[in-house]
């Protein structure tokens, strides 16, 4: 008989090594919203169902849609919620799911800041400094107190304690696209003068005690990770401060590092005439690293070999994977390039998208016919 051809990378088994979590493949299903769930915060039927088929699908490690810490920190309609005892049932009927499949399942931790929504909450958005809110409800959001910092961490740590009571394996800290703990990393967007912004170390303290109070409060074998865009323009958040604040996080207790990047193939936009992708950069800056998940612009088997070649261990996508929840599955055929969008409704219907998430995505440029 012929030799047996080895897998492919992407389909090859992964461990993280502190939790010991093995997972099937290399493959991450990224946080996306899609506004499936009820406004009391408890996820739907129809939003466990989206993630199953991803997770009967094949991959690896489901991630949820960015899940709101605390009442005031929701950021849209039919966001789901770990704010609360009461949602503890509806998360464990999702976990008990996901794990019928070979699947981990992960929630994304999320605050809003200056994207919450006043409208949704009733509160006036905090962050780390007055600034222009993004829904102009209030003008300003206000500056985080010291007693609003040490709620938002006690939030994140008894979120992250319920994720756990419910069966998660693990949860992704939301430190990128604007959101709440990347207005405290950035430049322009933290203008403190006190022990929470003006350094790096300073601007990364509040990401840092969360981390630290999730750690403690959970098993080791509970997978802790954090989310970073390495360059956010608006905010300040600058790629050498990323690669720094990589640096802090990898001498933590961390599990993974999951670097946003919208197309893992673009080069910086801060480091002139540079031949290295973002991720190349990062994982160019150190000998050891945690597990390094990189996310943007992933579609064809083609893609996600090279993303793995710049350095990443596990590659995420996002929105191949709502027209092709099998992609996972796929993925091992070296040829296998899918149908871009646009999509029909009936074929996003058959990816169980209900009417709201295909409403929702009506607002991406030529992504549902």
């Amino acid at each position: 008989m012929p030799p047996t051809m080895p897998k492919p990378k992407i389909s090859q088994p992964y461990t993280f090594l502190k939790a010991s979590k093995k997972i099937q493949n290399r493959t991450v299903l990224a946080a996306m919203t899609n506004k499936q769930s009820h406004d009391d915060g408890i996820i739907s039927d129809d939003e466990i169902n989206w993630l199953l088929e991803r997770a009967k699908g094949g991959f690896g490690v489901i991630t949820t849609a960015a899940t709101n810490v605390s009442k005031e920190g929701k950021a849209w309609d039919g966001e789901f919620g770990v704010y609360d005892d009461s949602h503890i049932p509806s998360l464990t009927k999702l976990t008990s799911a996901i794990h019928q499949t070979k699947s981990l399942i992960i929630a994304q931790l999320f605050h809003g800041g200056t994207k919450s929504a006043q409208k949704i909450t009733g509160f006036i958005p905090v962050s780390a400094s007055e600034l222009n809110c993004a829904e102009s409800f209030t003008g300003k959001s206000k500056k985080a107190s010291e007693k609003d910092i040490k709620k938002i961490i006690n939030d994140f740590t008894t979120s992250a304690i319920r994720c756990h009571q419910a069966g998660f394996d693990g949860i992704e800290l939301h430190g990128a696209h604007g959101y709440l703990i990347s207005q405290f990393l950035g430049k322009k967007t933290n203008l403190r003068k006190d022990s929470w912004g003006g350094s790096l170390e300073k601007r990364s303290k509040l990401l840092i005690e969360i981390f630290k109070s999730i750690r403690k409060n959970v098993p080791e074998s509970f997978i802790v990770g954090v989310r970073i865009s390495p360059e956010i323009k608006s905010l300040g958040v600058e790629l050498n401060d990323s690669i720094n604040l990589i640096g802090i996080l990898r001498k933590l207790p961390i599990d993974f590092i999951h670097l946003s990047c919208w197309d893992v193939f673009s080069k910086s936009n801060s480091i002139a005439n540079s031949q290295k992708t973002l991720t190349e950069l990062i994982t160019d800056s150190y000998e050891s690293l945690p597990t390094i998940i990189s996310t943007g612009n992933v579609w064809s088997s083609l893609d996600a070999h090279n993303l793995l070649k710049q350095g990443a261990d596990l590659v995420g996508v996002g929105r191949v994977a709502i027209g092709h929840p099998n992609w996972a599955h796929n993925v091992s055929d070296l040829k296998y390039s899918p149908k871009k969008p646009p999509f029909s409704i009936h074929e996003l219907k058959k990816a169980k998208l209900n009417k709201t998430f295909i409403s929702y995505m009506k607002n991406w440029n030529n992504f549902v016919k």
